[in-house]
């Protein structure tokens, strides 16, 4: 089948729109018609990472339509609406059958080197194989996944806002309700208000916490943030995080930190400012020529914790359908998350607002495709189902 998708042909390159040739899916493999897909900040580091296999077509953050099935899925069917996860898990392995699927490792070898778990591509453009990105590859009018990242959401569920859950929303939530475990009546500290930041505030707002403090060095992120829950700022640029912190917490410090910049000087002004057993969370990913230094002096006595996560220690298939309740519900902000809604031909504007100092980083751009009002597949039609 040929398919209009944005292609990455050279390092740091402006993207091609072209025609693309999209295999039939192979046992556990879904073909998804993409209805939306965000333009992340991790999309613009895959442009300008010289390991990035090319050509490749970028995107990880989407949402869709099943299309067709290959043999052996049993978890959706074709009409299903479904939330993309870029991190599939294998369900066998040491990680998994412990509960903690978001440490499974199947994924990775197969994620760096452009392919589908097996190995292999379903693209090709011209003759030439085309690699896929983080197993979605959403920057086309069809992807075909693993089917352990489809999940299924509500009919009701708008795919614009459910393309968002995937990523940065399923860490910053999961930030806070998983890795940190946030109490109700607690204190937490957000350092970096950006699309995973906000995220963690909504997600400390929902477990309960009493003071949520949104600490940052951009003014307009600190006033965004008291739209998602943020009870408290702190400017880090213009004040002493620390001392900051304790004064909003009646000398103690936080609860809970969570450093959501991927700088290690944030991440030990988070350290600093946590009370005596207390949590903090590193979702950012740390420059590896960096160092985190954090005071020797006393340490085993302070009983703090520091726990990294990925992904927000987020099990999709429990998550997912979570935060599209809560956002029925009226509970969880997506609309706001989404900052523009554009084409594909125009996604290499999305990609030109990262560099604009100016532009707002709290949510995403969303590229949007036509969804027809139809079953797509006989399959489909059997069940007497319209695809929405």
């Amino acid at each position: 089948m040929k398919m209009k998708a944005a292609v990455m042909t050279g390092y740091g390159q402006p993207l091609e729109v072209k025609e693309v040739e999209i295999a039939e899916p192979k046992a556990n493999e879904v073909i998804v018609k993409i209805a939306a897909t965000g333009v992340c900040h991790s999309d613009l580091n895959a442009l300008n990472d010289e390991t990035t296999p090319i050509p490749t077509i970028l995107g990880h953050e989407g949402a869709g339509i099943v299309e067709e099935v290959g043999p052996n899925v049993k978890n959706v069917k074709p009409g299903d609406k479904v939330a993309l996860s870029w991190v599939p898990y294998c369900g066998t392995c040491e990680f998994c059958i412990t509960g903690n699927v978001h440490l499974c490792e199947s994924a990775f070898g197969p994620m760096f080197n452009g392919t589908l778990l097996d190995g292999t591509s379903r693209l090709s453009c011209d003759g030439e194989k085309v690699y896929h990105n983080s197993l979605l590859s959403t920057f086309s009018e069809y992807a075909v996944v693993p089917e352990m990242s489809c999940v299924k959401i509500p009919d009701e569920m708008p795919l614009a806002q459910a393309s968002l859950i995937g990523c940065g929303v399923a860490t910053g939530y999961g930030a806070a309700v998983n890795a940190a475990g946030v109490k109700p009546g607690s204190t937490v500290a957000i350092f970096g208000i950006g699309g995973v930041g906000v995220n963690a505030i909504q997600g400390a707002r929902i477990a309960g916490a009493s003071k949520i403090i949104a600490c940052d060095v951009k003014a307009s992120n600190l006033e965004i943030a008291k739209k998602f829950g943020a009870t408290d700022t702190v400017n880090v640029g213009e004040e002493n995080a620390e001392e900051a912190l304790k004064s909003l917490t009646g000398g103690f410090g936080v609860h809970y930190a969570i450093d959501c910049t991927g700088n290690t000087n944030a991440a030990e002004s988070a350290w600093k400012g946590t009370r005596k057993g207390g949590t903090v969370v590193i979702v950012g990913a740390f420059n590896p020529s960096k160092v985190l230094s954090l005071p020797a002096g006393g340490f085993h006595r302070v009983g703090k914790v520091l726990k990294g996560s990925f992904y927000g220690d987020t099990q999709p298939f429990r998550d997912f359908p979570i935060i599209s309740k809560l956002y029925l519900d009226g509970r969880f902000n997506l609309d706001d998350l989404v900052l523009d809604r554009i084409k594909l031909d125009d996604i290499n504007k999305a990609f030109d607002s990262f560099h604009d100092c100016c532009s707002i980083n709290v949510g995403r751009t969303v590229i949007e495709f036509p969804i027809d009002k139809k079953p797509a597949l006989s399959v489909a039609n059997s069940e007497g189902k319209e695809i929405n």
